[in-house]
């Protein structure tokens, strides 16, 4: 009895690989006795493959790791400039939020801070207890960013600078920003991203891996009502794969995906089938189109595979800056562009193999069709082409949703 069981599951196993390289006689024995086991190997093999796949486009691709962290879902943007309490000024300018002049990017909230002193040459204004951050070593932070807005006076000041403050003391670094704002406009938002741990910064007794606070200083020749906005602090620069993030949940969701993809199509395939096929006046039964369709599925776990073989030949890495994810609309853009150029040559070759696979079901199915109704070929074809279109359109409507 055990034998007989073993060779029940090898015949099986023999069938299923025959849909591959024997179809038509894969198919005629599946018409004749289809099981349903067999579609039950054929789907954890193209979640296995497809999790492959999954892991190395992941461990190509790179996100940027910012701070403060943003989850807009949740209302949580630049949180350093959307909250004026977290502010102080020695000048003792007015600190308010300002909700109608802003950067609008997703991850920039609805508010800027704008700082306001009358008849001063000079502002200044400092953000404390952000820390402590690391921006030392491989781990540390690269880079900080920020934008600034000069409202009044109509001109840049003539000297500018930030601080970084270190520990509680009186420890910083510090940076001349004099020559990014000279050749800025005053009036319109200035766009600075400023590289950290350079010998661009003067030291005073600071420590690049303990940074508690930040501190902007503005100096005019002369007296003036004085307004500058600030918005979208971040530390940045840090660059993480998916897997080094989460790679349980990440590989998780991709084997879900696949698992709803692959449901999905097989429902979709199937079911279009059957309905043309009673529009032929064909009486046919469920199941064994069922186990027809999914058993041509099984080309999906090759497309995976050679998609992976395509990942690791034609992709490079491709990094994903905080721009592409919360950017204004012009960055978001832009930022695209450049990446879909980088991997134009794999979406090439994944649009080649994706015609080819779909192409390859459908002769499968046909086959199948003739086998299990004894139609003509151009019509068994007809309507395995018909199931493979409209599959593939609710399929893609799945995916952008």
């Amino acid at each position: 009895m055990v034998d007989k069981q073993q060779r029940s599951r090898k015949n099986l196993i023999y069938t299923i690989m025959e849909v591959l390289y024997a179809p038509h006689k894969a198919f005629k024995e599946i018409v004749q006795e289809p099981k349903y086991i067999g579609l039950i190997l054929i789907l954890v093999l193209f979640i296995a493959t497809s999790t492959m796949y999954g892991y190395t486009i992941l461990s190509k691709s790179y996100v940027e790791k910012i701070l403060p962290n943003v989850d807009p879902s949740i209302g949580q943007f630049d949180t350093w400039t959307e909250n004026s309490t977290m502010w102080s000024s020695p000048q003792r300018a007015e600190i308010t939020e300002d909700f109608n002049d802003f950067i609008n990017g997703s991850y920039y909230g609805n508010r800027s801070i704008v700082f306001s002193v009358p008849k001063s040459s000079k502002i200044s204004m400092t953000l404390m207890e952000i820390g402590p951050v690391n921006c030392s070593g491989p781990e540390g932070y690269k880079n900080l960013s920020l934008r600034i807005k000069i409202v009044d006076p109509k001109i840049v000041p003539s000297t500018a600078s930030i601080y970084l403050f270190s520990g509680k003391g009186s420890n910083y670094f510090y940076y001349n920003l004099t020559d990014s704002l000279s050749r800025s406009t005053a009036g319109a938002w200035i766009n600075l991203t400023i590289p950290l741990a350079t010998e661009n910064w003067v030291k005073s007794n600071g420590d690049w891996s303990n940074i508690t606070g930040v501190g902007l200083a503005f100096d005019w020749p002369k007296d003036y009502n004085i307004s500058v906005l600030v918005d979208g602090l971040y530390f940045r620069g840090i660059f993480k794969t998916p897997i080094e993030i989460d790679a349980t949940g990440y590989l998780l969701s991709y084997s879900v995906s696949s698992l709803l993809q692959f449901t999905i199509l097989w429902f979709s395939i199937s079911g279009i089938i059957f309905i043309v096929l009673r529009i032929f006046r064909v009486a046919t039964v469920w199941k064994p189109i069922l186990v027809s369709v999914g058993s041509a599925l099984i080309i999906l776990s090759v497309q995976a595979l050679v998609n992976m073989v395509a990942v690791l030949l034609t992709l490079a890495n491709i990094y994903y800056p905080l721009e592409y994810f919360g950017g204004t609309m012009t960055e978001m853009i832009a930022v695209a562009t450049k990446m879909s150029e980088q991997a134009s040559l794999f979406l090439t070759v994944r649009s080649y193999i994706e015609i080819a696979i779909y192409t390859w079901i459908t002769l499968l199915c046909t086959i199948a069709n003739r086998l299990l109704t004894q139609l003509s070929w151009t019509k068994s074809f007809l309507a395995s082409a018909v199931a493979l279109f409209f599959a593939h359109i609710i399929n893609t409507l799945f995916v952008l949703l």
